[in-house]
């Protein structure tokens, strides 16, 4: 029985060292705020199949179409890469709905999450990411920024001013303004709502009052401080244009079917800066595909959490393919045609008004 006894005890013992030794063996999945240290460093983060790990905070500034799809596009561009939502990466997204307070607080929420990297989608929160994440070594990487330079977000060269990199969505104002000449062939004046806290529409502004008198063009301004001035606004500037045309502007965007509503009651076109905004009822626009812009960041981001390139090594990128893009039911309403030259070579011609 004493046998019996000392047998079993030993067995149990050697059960229990053999136990702790396949413990030990077993790789154990890093935590995200390892994957953090390793991509932050400079190391091989490797990838889903060596069992990295990613969380990222995706912060948007504003909620409208072509800020969803550079979303969208971003995440995309992220898989293409091999990090993928469900296998290896866990998004944080939160939107600030144009309030640039509110934006500061997602990044401060986002960092003490401990992410990897911050996504910053459109200028304002890009700014807000890149000013809160540089005191905690945090890697950005924005898109939908017009003018990484005047933001303070680039070098005039275009390198980076520190861990952040990213993509420009900066206007072809010149096309848009010939664009506009072929469609309306008698118009004098332009109308351009923008926000006065927005460095990338003032950079816009700048560009088309340089530009608008080498098409016959007067830029009419009509700034606005905040959503609540939009309404009155757009009553005084509808007013005095033949015209409006809309800025990659958030606080504009964000009431765009009202500025469309009040300009339609007047029998003005308004043309876009995107497909999205031809999409809800603007006449037309020579415009951007915010997908592919989104997408070309998300490689970017890729290369940032792998390891492979520091966000301070990679030049910001502008996207350079615009196309045109129409919609007839718009136009029918407006009682103007599309010139056939435009429409020939269009990317597309909507033939109604989503809501």
């Amino acid at each position: 029985m004493k046998k019996s006894i000392k047998t079993l005890l030993l067995a149990a013992v050697a059960a229990a060292a053999l136990s702790g030794c396949s413990s030990k063996a077993a790789p154990e999945k890093p935590a995200d705020n390892n994957s953090t240290t390793q991509a932050s460093s400079g190391t091989e983060a490797g990838n889903a199949a060596d069992g990295a790990s990613y969380t990222i905070g995706v912060g948007q500034f504003a909620e409208h179409g072509s800020l969803d799809n550079c979303r969208e596009g971003f995440i995309q561009g992220l898989a293409e890469e091999g990090i993928e939502e469900g296998k290896n990466l866990t998004v944080m997204y939160e939107n600030a709905q144009a309030d640039g307070g509110t934006a500061s607080q997602i990044v401060n929420n986002f960092l003490s999450k401990k992410v990897d990297l911050i996504c910053g989608i459109a200028t304002p929160m890009a700014q807000a990411a890149y000013s809160g994440a540089k005191k905690a070594s945090v890697p950005v990487i924005f898109t939908a920024v017009t003018d990484p330079v005047a933001a303070a977000l680039a070098n005039e060269d275009g390198t980076p001013v520190g861990e952040i990199t990213g993509t420009s969505d900066k206007l072809p104002v010149e096309k848009q303004l010939e664009m506009i000449r072929k469609i309306l062939p008698d118009a004098k004046t332009i109308g351009i709502l923008y926000s006065t806290s927005e460095v990338n529409s003032e950079t816009a502004i700048k560009e088309y009052k340089a530009a608008a008198a080498s098409y016959g063009f007067e830029i009419v301004e009509g700034p606005v401080s905040a959503t609540a001035d939009i309404p009155l606004a757009t009553d005084s500037i509808l007013e005095k244009v033949d015209c409006l045309n809309n800025l990659t502007d958030n606080t504009v965007v964000s009431s765009l079917p009202l500025i469309l509503d009040k300009a339609g009651k007047k029998n003005i076109p308004v043309f876009g800066s995107e497909v999205e905004q031809v999409k809800i009822g603007c006449l037309a626009s020579i415009g951007l595909d915010y997908v592919d812009l989104g997408k070309q960041t998300g490689k970017m981001a890729a290369k940032v959490l792998k390891g492979e390139a520091k966000a301070s090594e990679i030049n910001f990128e502008v996207i350079k393919e615009a196309a045109f893009y129409g919609n007839s039911k718009v136009a029918e309403n407006l009682g103007i045609t599309l010139p056939s030259e435009l429409t020939g070579s269009a990317a597309e011609i909507f033939t109604e008004i989503a809501h």
